[in-house]
């Protein structure tokens, strides 16, 4: 058993975990019972937001250690499944090294929805909030067209691999201007009620809830962080709608 490869695959594992949005103890546990799982003596993880560090001692007291550096994460809930069925399936069945390597690429390669499906995912979402905080039909329909163009936004956004807040920022910029934009032309009546319907596809709600699991599981400092993090993004959201306001607020008096 090559300690390194082994070491390598397990980090992948638990690297690709915490970018998928899990919560801090289950990416340690999940690492430290593969390794366990291979007669390792000893493995100790330890991760936060932006880093996994692991180091190992194997059968024959050979100490090794890696780190992975985290620079974005986002939430895809499948992915996350099928990485902790595969964590389990190692643990219970002590497979080769080339099944792990072969599982974690079938992952990786695994069906997206199509770039359409999303953006009227978003439309969807946007609009009934709309109605939900009180908006009426028509500014629904704006809300929804708004949504979908936010997806556009934050597809192009994420593809220049800028800075978190300021492409929040810019996010609820553009969204904001074009709430304001719509209902200056006639397309809504409530500016106000397409904005949040919107700004609640931007809210990081799940990092939020992962920073309290977090802090209740004794993961104080990275329950710290992840709260953090989510405190900087909802202040760009609303730096964007302040600059937007500011900007163009006097169209609808």
């Amino acid at each position: 058993m090559q300690t390194e490869e082994l070491l390598r695959f397990a980090l992948d594992i638990g690297e690709k975990m915490l970018i998928s949005g899990a919560e801090i103890s289950r990416v340690e546990d999940s690492v430290r019972r593969i390794l366990m799982t291979y007669d390792m003596k000893r493995a100790d993880v330890f991760t936060i937001t932006s880093s996994i560090i692991v180091t190992v001692t194997d059968a024959d007291n050979h100490t090794l250690t890696q780190t992975r550096r985290i620079h974005k994460y986002s939430t895809d809930l499948d992915k996350l499944h099928n990485l902790n069925a595969l964590s389990r399936k190692i643990c219970a069945d002590k497979p080769a090294l080339q099944y792990i390597e072969s599982e974690l690429t079938v992952i990786d390669s695994g069906k997206r929805y199509p770039f359409w499906v999303e953006c009227l995912a978003f439309a969807l979402i946007a609009g009934a909030f709309t109605l939900f905080f009180g908006g009426n039909a028509l500014d629904a329909a704006a809300a929804a067209l708004l949504g979908a163009l936010l997806k556009a936004v934050v597809y192009t956004i994420d593809r220049t691999q800028v800075n978190m807040v300021f492409a929040n920022v810019v996010s609820a910029f553009i969204l904001c201007t074009l709430a304001f934009l719509c209902v200056a032309v006639g397309f809504g009546q409530h500016a106000d009620k397409m904005i949040i319907g919107n700004i609640m596809l931007l809210i990081p709600g799940i990092a939020m809830t992962n920073s309290i699991r977090d802090i209740i599981n004794g993961d104080i400092m990275a329950g710290i962080l992840r709260f953090c993090e989510a405190i900087m993004i909802a202040i760009g959201i609303a730096g964007g709608y302040i600059l937007a306001a500011l900007l163009l607020g006097g169209l609808i008096q």
